[in-house]
């Protein structure tokens, strides 16, 4: 104990001292007609007081005070801790100990009510968290819902400004060309804006179906072919002519792999590996790339939308990511990152796997 709290034990001390002295002499004065019971039950009450009030350590203090007041003003002879009666020993021990016992007792009820308002206490901040968690999510949800409205009524001007941009280039307006670019560009982004609200809503389709990681890898390099770099894409399948095999939904599978291959392209384009594997009930597709990584303080935001994690080379949106890791998630699959040894970076996307054995 420090010395403020030393400090702080003088003052309760002090006053239940004085509490047990004003017994003290009460019970003197009337020491003739009363019952050693009675004195013991004056006693008691002091020290429960105390202990109480103050807590265990005054509670026990003062215990000791009024056994050695009882014994030298009550008990004969007076005025000294002799007692002739053997049984009056009897009496002051059962007092120390009933005291003693008390307070203890007290004490650890003052304890399990601490702790039970304690408990009380972090179960209104837990709801209070709730509810503000659950307003988050309704926020959220409001977002998408909004987000998925106005991606889809700017589908109709867009697509008006990429034909009147195609009319005005075959007039020979070379300038048109740049506007209808831009547009199918923001095409693009309005698309991933509108997939990636449907999947966050729940409105996006999964049908896991029996697929080949064959397929699925064939369809992916069909869709990037013309990306930069897309004909020097490096694919390694299984050896021992194993034919891989999962259960997942084709289309958004294919929506997640394609997504990891483009910002595989883009930044690192005509240095691209993708890897078919089997791990366990996975069946992983390792896209590595040679390009600037991902900086350690970017990767815990690596797949949150609008976060393109590392310079890119063209025009990302920030997106694609995003929607790779919820387009996995939605049948039971992920799209993890990892840095690759000697510069890149790693994205697997894990999918459920299916055993032939099993089927046939």
């Amino acid at each position: 104990m420090g010395r403020r709290g030393a400090i702080a034990l003088v003052r309760p001390l002090l006053l239940w001292g004085a509490v047990a002295s004003v017994c003290t002499l009460l019970l003197w004065l009337f020491r003739e007609s009363l019952d050693p019971a009675h004195m013991v039950l004056a006693f008691l009450l002091v020290v429960l007081g105390a202990s109480a009030r103050e807590g265990r350590l005054v509670g026990l203090t003062i215990a000791v005070v009024c056994f050695v007041s009882f014994n030298f003003f009550l008990f004969h002879p007076l005025y000294t801790l002799a007692v002739a009666d053997p049984l009056d020993w009897w009496i002051l021990i059962a007092f120390l100990a009933t005291a003693t016992v008390a307070a203890e007792l007290l004490h650890r009820q003052q304890q399990a009510r601490a702790l039970a308002e304690d408990r009380a206490a972090e179960i209104v901040r837990l709801a209070e968290e709730a509810k503000h968690v659950e307003a988050l999510r309704e926020a959220d949800r409001m977002k998408d819902a909004l987000l998925a409205t106005v991606s889809h009524d700017l589908r109709t001007p867009l697509t008006s400004i990429r034909a009147t941009a195609a009319e005005i280039r075959g007039e020979g307006i070379e300038a048109a060309a740049v506007i209808e670019e831009e547009a199918e560009r923001l095409g693009r982004f309005v698309s991933d804006l509108l997939d990636l609200s449907r999947i966050r809503a729940g409105g996006a389709p999964s049908d896991p179906q029996i697929n080949a990681a064959e397929d699925l890898v064939g369809a992916a390099l069909e869709r990037v072919r013309g990306l930069p770099g897309a004909a020097e894409i490096r694919v390694v399948m299984p050896a021992g002519g194993e034919i891989p095999v999962g259960r997942f939904d084709f289309v958004q599978a294919l929506r997640s792999l394609v997504n990891i291959v483009e910002n595989a392209l883009r930044h690192s384009p005509g240095d691209v590996e993708l890897e078919v594997s089997r791990t366990g009930a996975d069946l992983l597709f390792e896209v590595r790339d040679r390009g600037p990584g991902v900086a350690e303080g970017d990767r815990l935001r690596l797949f949150e939308a609008f976060h393109p994690g590392r310079t890119s080379r063209g025009h990302g949106t920030g997106l694609g990511l995003a929607i790779a890791r919820e387009a996995a998630r939605l049948q039971g699959g992920n799209v993890e990152f990892r840095p690759r040894p000697g510069g890149g970076s790693i994205f697997v996307l894990r999918l459920p796997a299916e055993d032939i054995e099993r089927l046939s």
